[in-house]
């Protein structure tokens, strides 16, 4: 999220202050206007790929040995259930079926809210060029969840799965 350095009310400058015990850019003017850097909604998919696999995903610009969930924000109006499986769509080409929620997980270093899910999918795999870089297909048992955002959502499902 970009930094604001003006009011968007009355166009004076934005200055730190604390509000309700936190440190929050308020207008210097006194005019009312507080940006509150409220966390942004994401919703995120494990998803299941035919037979006993998952499909992860390398965004554009992410490092060659990066991938992870497909995710993505969620839109003005939309059900997360929906914008979960319009994810998968868009980035896959995969039309998905909804399994289960498996919650919400805080990603504080980039202030987002994750609604994380599992959905199974099958069919041909039309990656998305302009967004994703690459994908690939593993066996579930070689998952291996990284230790913040989505991967926590991830370390959660497996867990879950073995437990039966």
């Amino acid at each position: 999220m970009p930094t604001f350095n003006f009011c968007p009310q009355c166009a004076s400058p934005l200055e730190v202050a604390p509000v309700q015990n936190h440190s929050r850019l308020v207008c210097a003017a006194r005019c009312g206007f507080v940006h509150w850097d409220n966390p942004i909604p994401v919703v995120a998919a494990i998803v299941e790929y035919e037979n006993d696999t998952l499909i992860l995903i390398q965004n554009k610009g992410w490092p060659a040995e990066w991938f992870g969930l497909v995710s993505g924000f969620l839109e003005k109006g939309e059900n997360p259930d929906e914008a979960v499986l319009r994810e998968v769509k868009e980035e896959l080409g995969l039309d998905a079926q909804l399994i289960e929620s498996l919650g919400v997980f805080s990603f504080n270093q980039r202030n987002e809210l994750i609604l994380a899910y599992h959905v199974k999918a099958s069919g041909p795999i039309v990656m998305d060029p302009n967004e994703l870089e690459a994908y690939k297909i593993i066996p579930i048992h070689e998952a291996r969840p990284w230790p913040f955002g989505t991967g926590i959502a991830l370390k959660k499902w497996l867990k879950k799965r073995k437990e039966g």
